[in-house]
């Protein structure tokens, strides 16, 4: 058992170096940091909490937080029914749905600059894409990403294209639900919508659950789209709380700052998820747990 084990602490030891130098080494510098006046190439000088006091009178922490807030709440529940709604789609079995899963796919794994510039086109005011079809309809053209009123709702829709990943965890799940189950409701004469919210959608509450998770993490970490298309324009209206740490950090290189903003929102985030874990049991059903 012994040398089992120092077999597997060999084994793992490749992981524990840049788990140590990569990770929580920068968490506990950052810890130190986020309690020191830091300017990159000036001395360190200790303030203790002040760079934490300074958030209450900080009108742009308060801005990015509620521009990031507003982001997470349009998008978190429109990319959970968007994915979902592509999982049902393409849970068939039909010929080449293989093609038109891997073509619902594929957008979640372009890469982030590429995605910002095809939607800064399709977003452009004056030729794009987006204004083009609404001419098409006959409602007038709008300033998308350069609109402070549709800046947010633009960028939540270029969210959207990515739902891939969502999408095959939903569709993993559907492929896990027992047939068993709606043979029974078929016998009982149950319709689609029936199955859908008195079987399939219980179901699915643990793979739900985790996207819904990850989904709220992943609104909060908005950076590249940003940066890119507006740089957190038009008049701050998609300056995100990541993007602002940026900023902090590598524009106006205030480490300490930024190191403090950065634990804030890892506090936000933790927080979330933790009541997302404690209200979990009240609408998550495992059906191993219900079995014993």
């Amino acid at each position: 058992m012994r040398r089992e084990a120092i077999e597997g602490f060999l084994c793992i030891t490749p992981w524990l170096i840049g788990f140590v130098l990569f990770i929580a080494g920068p968490m506990v510098a950052s810890v130190w940091l986020a309690m020191t006046d830091y300017e990159i190439l000036l001395p360190i000088h200790f303030v203790g909490l002040n760079n934490f006091t300074k958030l209450g009178q900080d009108q742009l922490f308060w801005k990015s937080l509620w521009n990031t807030a507003v982001y997470t709440g349009l998008y978190v529940p429109l990319h959970l029914i968007t994915a979902l709604l592509a999982a049902l789609l393409l849970n068939v079995r039909a010929r080449g749905i293989q093609v038109y899963r891997v073509i619902f796919y594929v957008p979640s794994i372009m890469p982030a600059v590429a995605t910002a510039f095809l939607w800064m086109w399709i977003f452009n005011p004056n030729y794009g894409l987006a204004n083009g079809l609404l001419d098409l309809v006959g409602l007038p053209p709008q300033k998308w990403l350069f609109d402070e009123t549709l800046a947010k709702p633009s960028f939540v829709i270029m969210a959207l294209w990515g739902l891939g990943s969502a999408m095959l965890v939903f569709l993993a799940g559907l492929q896990g639900v027992d047939p068993l189950l709606y043979e029974a409701a078929d016998i009982d004469g149950a319709n689609f919508w029936t199955k859908f919210w008195q079987i399939t959608l219980p179901m699915l509450t643990p793979v739900l659950f985790f996207n819904l998770i990850i989904g709220i993490i992943g609104s909060f970490q908005v950076f590249t789209t940003a940066y890119i298309a507006t740089n957190g324009g038009p008049n701050n209206a998609t300056l995100f709380y990541v993007l602002y740490i940026y900023n902090q950090g590598w524009k106006f290189a205030k480490m300490g700052y930024a190191s403090a903003l950065a634990w804030i929102l890892f506090i936000i985030v933790l927080l979330l998820t933790l009541v997302q874990f404690k209200v979990a049991n009240r609408w998550v059903y495992y059906e191993t747990e219900k079995a014993k």
